[in-house]
């Protein structure tokens, strides 16, 4: 999700405030709100205005960018979703101390029951994070198909290191804390049995491995921000919302771990002459009486170039004319929508004279008054067509 309150406002902090008193509000926060524990109907959306909102006042960088900018100093080519995946929720992460204290501190094993016990388990390589990218095309290149390339910043493995972190020609050696696992297990004893409960190391902050030296290049993230040219195909009949998967072109993973995703997401816009209805164009045709009175032989554009179209005697304003195939093409298929085109008469606002005198005739002779033809042979509806030529 995404929120537009303000995140101190979310977290009931002040702008000053120090790392800790935003981690301490948030975990206040996370706790009180979190779904397993709060079953009021909104908990979910707070917990996850609140998640986000300490996803960027916990990280100095997006911190600053909001500070001066607000919610226009996030990147609004990624998803909310995507800083929270990146944010740095050391000291708790994946919210297991914040499971541990919503089920009483025995999150991860009942020692005392049966065998439940918390066994250490090391966690494996992590998958990189998708990515998501907007992008704006126009309602020409959705009918026609279109291929690209945009340019993607993304964080990738270090190439210093290898992703270790580490400095060239050392290596990262086992966290003593949690003996590599990632984990730490606590034992409490009560009057109803012996409790387990295990949390993330606070040592090595769940990697089981800890830099003594680290790459100079990445600072030892194993990680560093580039930005990437990717092609993306458009296909024909894209429509607004569209989400295209370009699979592994996310953010790389830890050693040993496959990439993200990267899901381009289709904005269409708005076209000056035409209206899209699914697999349909719709388009407004002006006309004028005598052509509405008299019928016609007109040019109409499509997205596929200009084609005549046939406008019947006493075709009435607001009529629609189908014009076959000169739709969408339809995305799953063969075959193209059709437009539609909406037929507007354009009654005449300024008339002279002698317009005035050929409108009264034209009302005459259509009520039986008058049906007598002037002098030359040419009729009432003749005379008011060569005036509004």
């Amino acid at each position: 999700m995404s929120t537009t309150r303000d995140y101190y406002e979310i977290l009931g902090v002040s702008k000053d405030a120090t790392e800790a008193e935003i981690k301490k509000a948030y975990r206040k926060l996370a706790m009180k709100y979190h779904p397993d524990k709060n079953k009021e109907a909104d908990a979910e959306e707070r917990f996850k205005e609140i998640s986000e909102a300490y996803a960027v006042l916990s990280d100095a960088e997006k911190r600053e960018q909001y500070d001066r900018f607000g919610h226009a100093g996030i990147d609004s080519r990624y998803s909310q979703e995507d800083i929270f995946r990146n944010a740095d929720f050391r000291g708790f992460e994946d919210l297991e101390d914040i499971l541990g204290g919503i089920f009483g501190g025995a999150f991860g094993g009942f020692g005392g029951f049966g065998g439940f016990g918390g066994g250490q388990q090391r966690r494996g390589p992590v998958r990189g994070s998708d990515l998501r990218y907007d992008m704006t095309i126009t309602l020409d290149q959705a009918a026609k198909g279109t291929e690209t390339q945009i340019n993607v910043p993304r964080a990738e493995r270090c190439e210093v290191c290898g992703g270790t972190g580490a400095k060239p020609g050392t290596e990262p050696k086992t966290c003593s804390t949690c003996q590599g696992s990632g984990q730490v297990t606590h034992a409490r004893n009560t009057p109803f049995g012996r409790f387990m409960s295990t949390t993330t190391c606070n040592t090595c902050h769940g990697t089981g491995q800890i830099i003594e030296d680290p790459c100079a290049a990445c600072r030892g993230t194993g990680k560093q921000k580039k930005v990437r040219k990717i092609s993306v195909k458009i296909p024909k009949g894209a429509d607004n919302g569209m989400r295209l998967k370009i699979s592994g072109e996310g953010e790389d993973g830890s050693p040993g771990a496959p990439p993200g995703d990267l899901y381009v997401v289709i904005h269409v816009e708005p076209h000056k002459l035409f209206e899209r209805a699914g697999d349909d164009i719709l388009y407004e045709l002006p006309i004028n009486f005598t052509q509405a009175a008299l019928g016609d032989d007109v040019m109409v554009p499509t997205l596929h170039g200009k084609v005549k179209m046939n406008i019947k005697p006493g075709t009435q304003t607001h009529s629609i004319l189908r014009l076959k195939g000169k739709g969408m093409p339809y995305l799953h298929g063969r075959g193209q929508g059709d437009q539609l085109v909406r037929v507007i008469v354009r009654t005449p606002t300024k008339l002279n004279d002698e317009q005035k005198e050929l409108f009264k005739k034209l009302s005459l002779a259509t009520e039986g008054k008058q049906a007598k033809h002037t002098k030359g042979g040419k009729g009432i509806f003749d005379k008011v067509k060569e005036a509004f030529d």
